[in-house]
């Protein structure tokens, strides 16, 4: 009886016995502190992208819609319509002024028109925009002769405005194409020119009326 008592193990009184209820408390507070976290980041980062939101709304709005979007005065727009601008197959579009004017102050846009079955693309291109196009077109006309000289597998080549404006050439099996694109976004909204002095016709009578306009006063 002495003998198997000796032999008998110690009990290791420093052994911690583990609580399963602690360790359902310990995980469920690891997973309140998570979803706590994921709240507070959602709503501080939640601001800075509606931020970015408004900021890339306001980037997209052009010169015509945002002086013609203005509330708490009156708008006043007249139109002054300018020669169709010819397009390839025998097509034209139609183009005008439209002089607005609100709260004392009065702009002018050259608008170009298309008409589709079902649904209408335009541009209201600003004057200074209209300065830009042109001092561009005549660039284009100088380099698109070289560009399709070198017989490229394609190539294209444009200007484009502030607004999202563009005109523009490209270069595909040895062929030249004159185009200009009336909006940014959407379908639909390009028009394919058979020559470029068509365009610089109709970009010439735009700035001639816009000038006579101010210098009148009208």
């Amino acid at each position: 009886m002495e003998k198997s008592l000796a032999k008998a193990k110690p009990i290791n009184t420093n052994k911690k016995m583990t609580n399963p209820l602690n360790i359902h408390f310990f995980k469920a507070v690891h997973s309140c502190l998570t979803i706590v976290c994921f709240i507070l980041l959602f709503h501080i980062c939640a601001p800075s992208n509606a931020q970015d939101q408004k900021t890339q709304e306001k980037q997209l709005t052009t010169k015509f819609e945002e002086f013609s979007s203005k509330v708490g005065s009156m708008l006043k727009f007249e139109d002054y319509p300018l020669s169709p601008l010819k397009i390839k197959l025998g097509g034209s579009v139609e183009t005008r002024i439209r002089k607005l004017s609100s709260g004392g102050v009065t702009m002018h846009f050259y608008q170009i028109q298309k008409r589709a079955q079902y649904s209408t693309s335009s541009a209201s291109i600003e004057y200074s925009d209209l300065l830009e196009i042109l001092r561009s077109l005549a660039t284009l006309k100088q380099a698109s002769g070289a560009d399709q000289s070198r017989n490229p597998y394609y190539l294209e080549n444009k200007f484009i405005t502030t607004d999202g404006f563009q005109v523009g050439y490209f270069v595909s099996d040895g062929k030249l194409s004159w185009y200009i694109k009336l909006e940014q976004y959407g379908s639909d909204n390009t028009l394919f020119i058979s020559d470029p002095e068509f365009l610089a016709s109709s970009f010439n009578e735009a700035k001639a009326k816009i000038d006579d306009l101010t210098k009148n006063n009208r």
